[in-house]
């Protein structure tokens, strides 16, 4: 534990001695605790963050001069890449192991009413299951789905076997060989507030049958929050620094830090799927959406959505010519937001839903880089203790809090491209508590169990109107793959949920 004297030598260039006020009050638990926060702090980046804390981007005149991002829409046939070139491209680049998944998973389910972390809410619409449990079975199935040829007679899982037999045997021969599964890395971004429990609630389940080398679970950096009035480091309790998550963006200092960018490097990794945790319907390592990435020569590819209205809640992906940038709903001037094109659509129409691919090189080349991504400023109601050690609950914002995005990565990157989705089979966010009209519980339970419906009336089944449908990925991770293990002519008249026996 560093002394009082020299933390206090630390801290005096800065002016924020006030933070050992309490020192002597403090028990031997709390001033090791104090000791290790003051430590870990760049003084000197801090007070230069609050001194640029009015320093704005001339966004006005980035969105005056936008232009329409070059994209493409997925699953469309007028693409400048043939579909099936960049569907043949993704497999190889799965077949071949290239490619690993990364979710943010550090918030909780505060809004939800749901005191944990949020990729623990159980969302299924039949079977309960959590977000964690639906993005673990999307990956493994699709590892299994480009499955490397083994020497015949040796063992994969169990499920995997019986899946090739009875293959095998409808097809009239006998199986060759066992294919094993493409191991897809699953990187688990987490915050202090969720990581603890985000790494039980994986042991507990046996990671829902993804295997230990391929979990890497890390825990994003922090950043103090500090007074509005005078940049001075808040304390949240006796001997404890008022410290919040540094924003999505914090992923690529995270990554390097905790020793993943080495890791997946180690593995001959070359793309990086990125997701959040609240997107149920995320379609993971989607093949068409890496090959475009891939045949772009893009180094950050993005899913967006057509917005339908000019101020949706959304932020814009736009084009200066050369780059790509994201201009935030709230920054978008209501004049520019309004403009539209002779057919009468969005001039600014490309909303992120903050799916990305990402060449492993770039980040590397980002993360070599300290400033490679911008602090944003948020002021915020920050309860903390004065230097009488009272505690004081303000009424008005009080604090600033400093955040990085990941989507200031896009000027960076060579080549970025976004490729439209349709929002039923690709975004459902789940943000808001039960009983909200928008992205609650109830509407995303809905929109999965109509996407599920959509495969099995595509697979020739019959489904009952008031019927909820749940399919785990491991039972089939596409309507064709869905066509393949349901009779033709099934009729449903009740919720079920479709798995593995």
């Amino acid at each position: 534990m560093t002394s009082k004297k020299t933390l206090l030598e630390k801290l005096a260039p800065w002016h924020q001695e006030h933070l050992l006020t309490q020192w002597d009050a403090l028990s031997d638990t709390q001033r090791r605790q104090l000791s290790e926060q003051v430590d870990s702090i760049d003084f000197a980046q801090l007070a230069e963050l609050y001194k640029n804390r009015d320093h704005l981007a001339d966004i006005a005149s980035l969105a005056s001069q936008a232009k329409e991002p070059p994209s493409f829409l997925l699953g469309g046939e007028q693409n400048r890449i043939p579909k099936a070139d960049a569907v043949r491209a993704g497999q190889e680049a799965l077949r071949q192991g290239k490619v690993a998944v990364l979710v943010v998973a550090g918030g909780q389910g505060t809004r939800l009413g749901f005191d944990h972390p949020k990729g623990m809410f159980p969302i299924g619409p039949v079977a309960d299951t959590t977000l964690f449990q639906i993005h673990v079975e999307k990956i493994i199935a699709r590892g299994r789905q480009y499955g490397r040829s083994t020497q015949n007679g040796q063992k994969s899982s169990k499920m995997d076997m019986e899946a090739l037999q009875r293959r095998a045997v409808a097809r009239g021969r006998r199986l060759p060989s066992i294919p094993t599964a493409v191991s897809i890395p699953f990187c688990v971004m987490t915050s202090p507030a969720t990581h603890e429990e985000t790494v039980e609630f994986f042991e507990q389940n046996h990671r829902f049958g993804l295997a230990e080398s391929d979990l890497l679970i890390f825990c994003q950096g922090t950043m103090p929050a500090v007074s509005l009035a005078d940049g001075k480091v808040l304390l949240a309790a006796p001997g404890r620094i008022a410290l919040s998550p540094d924003g999505h963006g914090g992923m690529l200092a995270a990554i390097e830090k905790n020793g993943i960018l080495a890791q997946l490097a180690d593995r001959d990794i070359e793309m990086l799927f990125y997701f959040q945790v609240d997107n149920a319907l995320v379609d993971i390592a989607n093949e068409e959406f890496l090959g475009a990435h891939i045949l772009s020569g893009s180094e950050l590819t993005s899913q967006v959505v057509r917005k339908k209205s000019p101020q949706e809640r959304v932020g814009n992906i736009v084009s200066d010519g050369e780059r790509l940038h994201i201009i935030e709903y709230s920054d978008l001037p209501d004049d520019i937001a309004a403009k539209r094109k002779p057919d009468g659509s969005l001039e600014i129409w490309a909303g992120s839903i903050a799916v990305h691919v990402m060449s492993m090189n770039f980040l590397k080349r980002q993360a070599a880089g300290h400033a490679s991504l911008p602090f944003h400023v948020a002021k915020k109601k920050v309860p903390y203790l004065d230097e009488q050690g009272q505690a004081v609950n303000p009424p008005e914002p009080n604090a600033i809090k400093f955040e990085r995005f990941i989507f200031d990565l896009l000027p960076a990157a060579q080549n970025a491209v976004v490729v439209e989705v349709d929002p039923r089979r690709h975004f459902a966010p789940l943000k808001n508590a039960s009983g909200s009209p928008t992205d609650s519980p109830e509407i995303i339970r809905k929109q999965l169990s109509d996407f599920y419906t959509e495969w099995l009336v595509l697979a020739g089944a019959t489904v009952a109107q008031d019927a909820l449908i749940e399919i785990s990925p491991l039972f089939a991770n596409s309507a064709e793959t869905l066509a393949a293990q349901i009779p033709p002519g099934t009729v449903i008249t009740k919720n079920q949920y479709f798995a593995p026996r």
